[in-house]
C-alpha cells in the first residue's frame, strides 16, 4: 500500500525531531504543567537532548493525557497517573 502525502509528510517531521536524539530524562508531568494543560492525569514525559520533550495526550487536540504503550511483555503499558 502507498503511503498518503500527509503520512510521508508527517514521517519527515517525526524523523527530523527523533531520529539520532537521546533520552536525557524520564518523568511525569508535574501537577502544574498538567494543570496548566487543563488536564485531569499525567502522563509521562520524555526528554531529549536537544531540549525538546516529548509527552502523549489522548488526541491531537490535547484534551487529556496520553499512555505509552510498549511491546515489552512485563510493561505492555507505561500509564497516565493522578
Amino acid at each position: 500500500m502507498a503511503k498518503s502525502d500527509t503520512e510521508i509528510r508527517w514521517t519527515k517531521i517525526a524523523a527530523d525531531m527523533l531520529l539520532g536524539k537521546k533520552i536525557v530524562a524520564v518523568r511525569y508531568l508535574s501537577t502544574a504543567e498538567m494543570e496548566d494543560l487543563g488536564w485531569c492525569n499525567r502522563p509521562v514525559v520524555l526528554q531529549l537532548d536537544d531540549g525538546n520533550i516529548i509527552y502523549p495526550s489522548q488526541d491531537d487536540e490535547g484534551n487529556g493525557a496520553g499512555s505509552f504503550f510498549t511491546n515489552d511483555e512485563a510493561n505492555p503499558v507505561l500509564p497516565v497517573i493522578s
